[in-house]
Protein backbone atom coordinates (compact mmCIF):
# COMPACT_ATOMS: atom_id res chain seq x y z
CA UNK A 1 0.00 0.00 0.00
CA UNK A 2 2.84 2.38 0.87
CA UNK A 3 4.51 1.68 -2.48
CA UNK A 4 1.33 2.55 -4.35
CA UNK A 5 0.93 5.82 -2.45
CA UNK A 6 4.58 6.68 -3.10
CA UNK A 7 4.11 6.01 -6.81
CA UNK A 8 0.92 8.07 -6.94
CA UNK A 9 2.72 11.01 -5.31
CA UNK A 10 6.31 10.72 -6.58
CA UNK A 11 5.61 10.01 -10.26
CA UNK A 12 3.59 13.25 -10.79
CA UNK A 13 6.16 15.25 -8.79
CA UNK A 14 8.95 13.78 -10.92
CA UNK A 15 7.07 14.60 -14.11
CA UNK A 16 6.52 18.19 -12.97
CA UNK A 17 10.22 18.56 -12.10
CA UNK A 18 11.27 17.23 -15.51
CA UNK A 19 8.84 19.57 -17.29
CA UNK A 20 10.13 22.53 -15.26
CA UNK A 21 13.72 21.60 -16.09
CA UNK A 22 13.05 21.34 -19.80
CA UNK A 23 10.93 24.50 -19.96
CA UNK A 24 13.40 26.63 -17.98
CA UNK A 25 16.78 25.59 -19.34
CA UNK A 26 17.78 29.01 -20.67
CA UNK A 27 20.75 30.53 -18.93
CA UNK A 28 20.11 33.39 -16.53
CA UNK A 29 22.42 35.42 -14.34
CA UNK A 30 21.84 35.91 -10.62
CA UNK A 31 23.46 39.19 -9.58
CA UNK A 32 24.14 39.55 -5.87
CA UNK A 33 25.35 43.16 -6.03
CA UNK A 34 22.29 45.44 -6.13
CA UNK A 35 24.37 48.56 -6.83
CA UNK A 36 26.28 47.16 -9.80
CA UNK A 37 24.45 44.20 -11.39
CA UNK A 38 27.13 43.87 -14.11
CA UNK A 39 29.77 43.03 -11.49
CA UNK A 40 30.97 39.56 -12.54
CA UNK A 41 32.49 38.74 -9.14
CA UNK A 42 29.12 38.68 -7.37
CA UNK A 43 27.06 37.07 -10.11
CA UNK A 44 26.36 33.48 -11.12
CA UNK A 45 25.13 32.23 -14.49
CA UNK A 46 23.23 28.95 -14.64
CA UNK A 47 20.10 27.48 -16.18
CA UNK A 48 16.97 28.87 -14.55
CA UNK A 49 15.78 25.48 -13.24
CA UNK A 50 18.94 25.27 -11.12
CA UNK A 51 17.89 28.41 -9.27
CA UNK A 52 14.35 27.02 -8.91
CA UNK A 53 15.62 23.78 -7.41
CA UNK A 54 18.00 25.62 -5.10
CA UNK A 55 15.14 27.81 -3.88
CA UNK A 56 12.99 24.73 -3.18
CA UNK A 57 15.85 22.98 -1.35
CA UNK A 58 16.58 26.13 0.66
CA UNK A 59 12.89 26.36 1.62
CA UNK A 60 12.81 22.71 2.70
CA UNK A 61 15.93 23.10 4.84
CA UNK A 62 14.69 26.34 6.39
CA UNK A 63 11.25 24.86 7.10
CA UNK A 64 12.79 21.72 8.62
CA UNK A 65 15.01 23.82 10.86
CA UNK A 66 12.08 25.99 11.97
CA UNK A 67 10.04 22.88 12.79
CA UNK A 68 12.96 21.35 14.70
CA UNK A 69 13.40 24.55 16.75
CA UNK A 70 9.68 24.87 17.47
CA UNK A 71 9.50 21.28 18.76
CA UNK A 72 12.34 21.78 21.26
CA UNK A 73 10.05 21.86 24.28
CA UNK A 74 8.43 18.55 23.29
CA UNK A 75 11.80 16.82 22.79
CA UNK A 76 13.00 18.16 26.15
CA UNK A 77 9.85 16.90 27.87
CA UNK A 78 10.20 13.47 26.24
CA UNK A 79 13.85 13.29 27.37
CA UNK A 80 12.91 14.20 30.95
CA UNK A 81 10.04 11.71 31.05
CA UNK A 82 12.24 8.95 29.61
CA UNK A 83 14.86 9.67 32.28
CA UNK A 84 12.17 9.56 34.98
CA UNK A 85 10.76 6.30 33.57
CA UNK A 86 14.20 4.70 33.74
CA UNK A 87 14.58 5.93 37.33
CA UNK A 88 11.22 4.45 38.35
CA UNK A 89 11.92 1.20 36.51
CA UNK A 90 15.23 0.86 38.39
CA UNK A 91 13.48 1.56 41.69
CA UNK A 92 10.79 -1.04 40.93
CA UNK A 93 13.49 -3.59 40.08
CA UNK A 94 15.25 -2.89 43.40
CA UNK A 95 11.99 -3.37 45.28
CA UNK A 96 11.26 -6.63 43.42
CA UNK A 97 14.69 -8.02 44.31
CA UNK A 98 14.23 -6.88 47.90
CA UNK A 99 10.80 -8.58 48.08
CA UNK A 100 12.26 -11.81 46.71
CA UNK A 101 14.95 -11.79 49.41
CA UNK A 102 12.46 -11.52 52.28
CA UNK A 103 12.12 -14.95 53.93
CA UNK A 104 8.77 -16.58 53.24
CA UNK A 105 8.24 -17.21 56.99
CA UNK A 106 8.12 -13.49 57.62
CA UNK A 107 5.18 -13.18 55.26
CA UNK A 108 3.00 -15.68 57.22
CA UNK A 109 1.16 -13.93 60.07
CA UNK A 110 1.65 -15.61 63.44
CA UNK A 111 -1.40 -16.66 65.46
CA UNK A 112 -1.33 -15.65 69.05
CA UNK A 113 -3.42 -17.75 71.38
Amino acid sequence: MKKIINLVVLVPVGIVLIVLSVANRQSVRLALNPFNPEDSVLSVSAPFFVFLFLAVIFGLVLGSFATWVSQHKYRKRARNEAHEAVKWHTEAEKQRVRAENIPSQALIPSKSV
